[in-house]
């Protein structure tokens, strides 16, 4: 029995060294790959195919702010690691993905659908404050890319461009886990 148990806390041991040390890659991954040395934040390519579909929100009013379909996208071992503690990772990326809005009559009735793009909003976790500046604020790099040029960060900053539609998230580190079912146990 007591044999049992030391193998099973060794490798609950291991478990953990594995978890901090993937931790660690998706930090140096996220920082290499999407955040140049000045914190220019870049839109990740290939996120659609590559990465895990947190969940799906839809805003139908035409004169809304957000109107669109919303689909949010992060890198698979984010995602896992969420579910396992809780919490989001240091490099953890998350991108908010909002189409225009198709609409019609089909053979199951009156439907609408997400047509192309009209803009990306990209949060990248900082827990260690890398960065100062107007993007990177509460733990986290804020950016907003539109379909016009994905290349360029029209964002104003965390104050003047996110902080309004993020204060209710505040109390779950300024995401709204409640839409991303994917995160669940």
């Amino acid at each position: 029995m007591n044999k049992l148990l030391s193998c099973l806390i060794s490798a609950g041991l291991a478990l953990t060294v594995v978890t901090a040390t993937q931790a660690a890659d998706l930090a140096e991954q996220t920082f290499q790959q999407y955040v140049d040395a000045k914190g220019t934040i870049r839109l990740p390519q290939g996120f659609r195919l590559a990465w895990t579909h947190l969940g799906s929100w839809v805003v139908s009013d035409p004169e809304a702010p957000g109107y669109g379909f919303h689909d949010v996208y992060t890198q698979p071992e984010a995602a896992k690691g969420y579910r396992q503690t809780g919490k989001f990772q240091d490099g953890t990326v998350l991108v908010k993905e909002i189409r225009k809005i198709g609409a019609g009559k089909m053979t199951t009735g009156q439907a609408q659908w997400a047509t192309e793009p009209a803009i990306w909003f990209v949060m990248i976790k900082d827990a260690k404050n890398r960065f100062k500046g107007p993007h990177w604020s509460k733990g986290w790099g804020w950016a907003l890319f539109k379909a016009e040029d994905p290349t360029v960060n029209a964002s104003e900053g965390f104050e003047k461009t996110c902080r309004g539609c993020h204060v209710p998230a505040r109390h779950s580190d300024w995401v709204f886990v409640d839409g991303y079912p994917t995160l669940r146990p």
